[in-house]
């Protein structure tokens, strides 16, 4: 009894027909009419907004029209993340002090014609720097970039965004 029980269920499941949904909701299955709905021709959906009183043209502005593509508003949205540099090696900075090897988000502002940039780690600013704009992007693939280079026997530390590029020249701490 068992056999024929077992082999009966066997035959049944081997024999049914499973459906599965591959990404799509079981909602969509059929035409757009399959609900009754009808689709609105371009004709009736122009009564409908007439009839609505949208049917006035907005009044044109003065002045000149900007249209933001995606592209733009993806530069906007990378210019409000801040860059992160790393310092590879303990360099001089112009009071003396020490800038430590390590990782520092760099913030910028400009004051009267003069860039400074601000490095910090967490809440601490760490050392405020008087920076050179510059025209050069120090061929970096990215708009929005601090990155910290050997240029011979001095180091660059090199900022760049929408706004403006600037670099600041670092010294080496030599160890006597």
């Amino acid at each position: 009894m068992k056999k024929v029980l077992s082999s009966i269920l066997i035959l049944l499941l081997a024999s049914s027909n499973f459906a599965y949904a591959d990404g799509e909701l079981w909602d969509n299955f059929g035409d757009q009419n399959f609900y009754g709905t009808k689709a609105v021709s371009d004709k009736d959906f122009e009564k409908a907004i007439e009839i609505k009183g949208g049917g006035q043209k907005p009044k044109k502005m003065k002045g000149k029209e900007m249209h933001q593509g995606n592209e733009t508003e993806v530069i906007n949205q990378k210019a409000e993340e801040l860059p992160v540099v790393c310092v590879t090696t303990d360099v001089k900075l112009p009071d003396d002090a020490v800038l430590p090897v390590g990782h520092y988000q760099v913030m910028t502002e400009k004051v009267n014609g003069k860039i400074y940039l601000k490095l910090y780690q967490g809440h601490y600013l760490m050392a405020e720097l008087e920076a050179k704009e510059t025209l050069d992007d120090f061929d970096e693939p990215e708009i929005n970039f601090a990155n910290f280079i050997s240029d011979g026997s001095i180091y660059k530390l090199i900022f760049g965004s929408v706004d403006y590029n600037a670099f600041v020249d670092l010294e080496p701490v030599v160890e006597e």
